[in-house]
């Protein structure tokens, strides 16, 4: 059994007197896709949000590597090696490929405040943005500027950006939304190709897409789990289907 490389205990997020995330204990396997799916409103960015740093809990902890990293502030948890993508495409429209995975690649550094780094410092930072490039399938696109891009494209970049930082988890808010077939496809498809070398956790609201990526399923209702378990179980949950899948189905 694959050990836990991220953790929550009793992790609470209250906003006045709605529990957006409420008494949430996961452990998210090292080397797994670890899906949170639940309706609108159940808490699912809110989570993301606690476990990037992005917002302080109200209760419990968050753990990576056995090590407490509650209330640290989104830099810190992005050097210590957690990638995090938005719901929004978040990228630099004016520079190139190349030019945003390096900035990206480079802020993960501790060196890079520093005005004078020696020429082996930039081309290992160079190295890092061409690998994401390559494996995003956008090396063709190096040179180019983002702004010339498809909403798909945009998205590749980001996830290449997050990669440039080299980290051992990523984080995704809903990678696909806004998507039509062909570019969702592709999307799926790296995303199968990240989670070979990393962990993922992963919000998304497209079911097909979650049952055919995820090892195992969280279903977040109201703020709380309601169930884990591997893509089979969920599936075949009748609370899941009460609460959530079957749901989606009602006109």
């Amino acid at each position: 059994m694959t050990d836990a490389l991220l953790e929550t205990r009793g992790l609470a997020k209250q906003f006045g007197g709605l529990a957006a995330v409420n008494d949430v204990s996961l452990a998210f396997a090292a080397g797994e896709v670890h899906a949170v799916i639940g309706p609108n409103g159940a808490g699912k960015t809110t989570l993301l949000n606690l476990l990037s740093g992005e917002m302080r809990p109200s209760a419990g902890s968050v753990w990576f590597k056995g090590r407490a990293i509650t209330g640290l502030p989104p830099d810190r948890v992005a050097r210590l090696g957690i990638g995090r993508s938005f719901q929004r495409t978040n990228v630099f429209t004016e520079l190139t490929c190349f030019e945003n995975c390096w900035i990206a690649a480079q802020s993960r550094r501790a060196s890079s405040l520093r005005f004078f780094r020696p020429a082996a410092a930039h081309a290992e930072i160079g190295v890092a943005a061409d690998r994401a490039l390559d494996l995003c399938g956008l090396r063709a696109r190096r040179d180019h500027a983002a702004a010339a891009m498809s909403h798909g494209e945009r998205r590749q970049l980001e996830i290449a950006m997050i990669l440039a930082t080299e980290p051992e988890l990523l984080l995704f808010d809903e990678p696909l939304a806004r998507m039509g077939y062909r570019e969702s496809q592709e999307v799926i498809a790296l995303l199968r190709r990240i989670a070979e070398k990393h962990t993922i956790v992963l919000i998304e609201h497209d079911m097909d897409a979650v049952f055919s990526i995820a090892d195992r399923i969280t279903v977040l209702v109201n703020g709380a789990v309601l169930e884990t378990g591997t893509v089979a179980a969920i599936q075949k949950s009748a609370a899941v289907q009460a609460a959530y899948l079957g749901a989606e189905e009602q006109p």
